[in-house]
């Protein structure tokens, strides 16, 4: 499976940390409010340079990457397309093996078999969670909401 996903991300050094830290403020002014193509100048440690052209697509990941780097945190980068084995997606939603199985089997979740294994798009994962964050925050505004007009709330005490 060739999907760009690493089985261990790794941490980054202290070093690495406030590199990140400085290319990202660096690269923020001249990438964050850019709509087009940017080209950028590699310096190896020859002195050689080149440019290379990078699609806006790429400045977001790029100055989120450099951010989490520089809070000291590991970064994967997953295609939206890429495949899932029904322990990584359990993973991703920080549940078990079996409930996430259980999520697909009950239809909550796309997938497919593949042999005996059960496969699921990362895609799906991500619109599984922003539906069950949806109604999370929903639920949690109605009980805000009942909170208040029973006079539980904290608002003006």
């Amino acid at each position: 499976m060739n999907t760009l996903v690493r089985d261990m991300p790794l941490l980054p050094t202290e070093a690495e940390t406030l590199l990140a830290r400085k290319s990202a403020s660096a690269l923020s002014v001249h990438l964050a409010s850019c709509h087009a193509p940017q080209s950028i100048v590699i310096i190896d440690h020859a002195g050689e340079k080149q440019a290379v052209e990078l699609p806006s697509a790429v400045y977001p990941l790029l100055l989120d990457a450099l951010a989490e780097i520089a809070r000291g945190n590991a970064v994967t980068l997953t295609p939206v397309h890429a495949e899932l084995t029904t322990q990584e997606a359990a993973d991703l939603l920080n549940v078990s093996r079996p409930y996430l199985v259980k999520l697909l089997d009950e239809g909550k979740i796309p997938h497919r078999k593949v042999g005996r294994h059960r496969r699921v798009l990362y895609r799906d994962m991500l619109d599984y969670k922003q539906r069950t964050d949806s109604q999370r925050s929903q639920a949690l505004d109605e009980l805000a909401a009942m909170a208040q007009e029973a006079g539980m709330g904290y608002a003006g005490e």
